[in-house]
């Protein structure tokens, strides 16, 4: 995970929304199996987007053992990610 937190030194606050970017690269499968992961990680992300930082830029890159894991241990995962992130 790569995040880009808004400065808290610049002049004007920004009121953009956070962005989130996937990398699901054929380390992890093929493109069935991609795809799949790119799902489940959306799906995990759609309700903690809103606990990030308005304009944050956060990049999740899915290692190969992603492909085997459930939606449960991506979002264990993620979550314990972005509380190492947030710190």
């Amino acid at each position: 995970m790569h995040v880009l937190l808004p400065s808290a030194t610049d002049e004007q606050p920004t009121l953009a929304p956070s962005k989130v970017g996937f990398v699901v690269s054929k380390a992890v499968g093929n493109s069935v199996v991609r795809h799949r992961v790119s799902r489940r990680l959306r799906h995990v992300l759609r309700d903690r987007i809103l606990r990030l930082p308005e304009g944050t830029s956060l990049v999740v890159r899915a290692l190969a053992p992603a492909a085997t894991a459930s939606s449960a241990d991506l979002a264990q995962d993620f979550d314990a990610a972005l509380r190492k992130v947030l710190r």
